[in-house]
């Protein structure tokens, strides 16, 4: 899964005006917790390890997981993560059949 951020803020200050009202609206939106800095990923069944992918991701990021199935939830204890690289994290887990193993995931820093 690739998260890109398809709304970035302008580099250039053509219209002064439209760009405070960009950064007021970006601020406000921190402000209620709106840090575009979430996504889903599905544990891969019949393996130990599912690649997640995420251009938000670099080497020094926290990768906080939280599971939305029961499955998931059931796969907790056992699920760790690799140290993150540049775009990706390797999370480690069981290998079972189950394909509802899904968390919610936020990337910090």
């Amino acid at each position: 899964m690739s998260n890109i951020v398809t709304n970035p803020v302008p580099r250039t200050w053509a219209n002064v005006a439209d760009h405070v009202a960009r950064l007021a609206d970006a601020i406000n939106n921190i402000l209620k917790g709106k840090l575009n800095n979430t996504g889903a990923v599905t544990l891969t069944a019949n393996a130990a390890t599912t690649t997640l992918t995420d251009s938000r991701i670099g080497a020094e990021s926290a990768i906080v997981l939280q599971a939305t199935t029961a499955n998931a939830a059931g796969a907790v204890a056992t699920t760790y993560l690799d140290a993150p690289g540049n775009g990706s994290v390797v999370i480690n887990h069981a290998n079972n059949s189950q394909t509802d193993r899904t968390f919610k995931y936020a990337v910090i820093g």
